[in-house]
């Protein structure tokens, strides 16, 4: 690692710093630029968005993309953890945290309006961030993405029954400009423009011109991510200091619920046998959320003013620093799940990550 990736965490300390206080500062300019959305996707972020994850994109060969299917545990894994757990356990979460324990400390008024909220941010699985999440720990790119395509999929016909059965309301209005927005500005732009350049890169200098590439935009990728702190916090700069009690109450559910759901994915990826490579962003697309359809459809259904709206918004800005943190922890303890005996056993699994036998 490079000295700039070694103190990461300390960069991205100081990123949040300054957003919250250029948010305070200059609210008018934060405003202007959140204001740059279509269908409440700001473009700005998807742009910094982009410059992050097409790196990563480019290591992708379509070609070996069939081989996913060798991953089969880890793919089972992931939509157990994001479909069958993770909204129900944030829904238990809330409804302990926010309905109960912390509910004198809370406007009596939004207490539901939290809990749908918080909801909304566990019912779908995040989209476009986990490519840089696997990318940090070292996550099979193939896996990656074919595990990001069908969530989207399921997304599309799963995402308003969840949310329906846990809110207890008839019908659920979906933003499907956004959803449908977010997964082509994430996922489809992205990749056509990371394989048309891989594809004249590798035409003109092979594998030693792919390297170079994305040595040179590795860099790029960070402070994009560095970038899109700044904005985010600054962006809610205003709400943070003037509502620092509720945005750490509504935190505490949340950082449970991510904790829990990338553990249990990360155990049950280590019992079933699978390689490191793929647990490891199985963990953390299972721990993830989609905020940009959290938002979305918290503000539709709620308003914008509305407690469900702040609930969304504080995942949005604990996501990156607690993702990090999965991701610190992952790379940590991958000697201790390599020691697994089942995934030693399963000598494939152990070659799908180019990982060494530890005694």
């Amino acid at each position: 690692m490079s000295t700039f990736e070694r103190y990461l965490t300390l960069w991205v300390a100081a990123c949040i710093g300054a957003g919250i206080l250029l948010g305070h500062l200059a609210p008018g300019t934060f405003h202007a630029v959140g204001a740059i959305e279509v269908a409440q996707v700001n473009l700005p972020v998807a742009v910094l968005i982009w410059l992050m994850i097409i790196p990563m994109l480019m290591k992708i060969d379509f070609r070996a993309l069939a081989r996913v299917k060798e991953h089969w545990r880890g793919i089972g894994v992931t939509l157990f953890i994001n479909w069958a757990v993770k909204p129900f356990s944030m829904a238990a979460l809330a409804w302990v945290f926010i309905g109960h324990l912390f509910r004198g400390y809370l406007p009596a008024a939004q207490i539901d309006s939290y809990i749908a909220g918080l909801i909304l941010l566990a019912a779908a699985p995040c989209t476009a961030m986990v490519f840089v999440w696997s990318n940090l720990s070292r996550g099979e790119p193939h896996f990656t993405l074919s595990q990001v395509a069908l969530n989207d999929l399921i997304m599309v016909f799963g995402f308003a029954p969840i949310v329906g059965l846990l809110l207890g309301l008839s019908a659920i209005t979906v933003p499907w400009q956004t959803l449908l927005l977010s997964v082509g500005l994430y996922i489809v732009v992205p990749v056509i423009i990371a394989q048309t350049v891989r594809v004249r890169v590798l035409a003109t200098g092979g594998d030693a011109g792919l390297k170079r590439w994305l040595g040179k935009l590795q860099p790029a990728s960070l402070i994009a991510l560095l970038l899109m702190l700044v904005l985010l916090f600054g962006f809610q700069g205003e709400q943070i200091v003037a509502q620092p009690l509720v945005i750490a109450l509504l935190a505490v559910p949340i950082l449970i619920q991510v904790y829990f759901n990338a553990t249990l994915a990360y155990l049950l990826n280590r019992a079933t046998g699978e390689a490191h490579c793929v647990a490891a962003p199985s963990a953390l697309i299972g721990a993830s959320n989609f905020f940009e359809l959290a938002v979305a459809t918290a503000i539709s259904l709620f308003g914008f003013k509305s407690g469900a709206a702040l609930a969304t918004v504080v995942g949005v800005l604990i996501e990156v620093p607690v993702m990090l943190s999965v991701v610190s922890l992952v790379n940590v303890t991958t000697p201790w799940y390599e020691r697994g005996g089942t995934v030693r056993r399963n000598a494939r699994s152990l070659e799908a990550c180019g990982a060494r036998r530890t005694p």
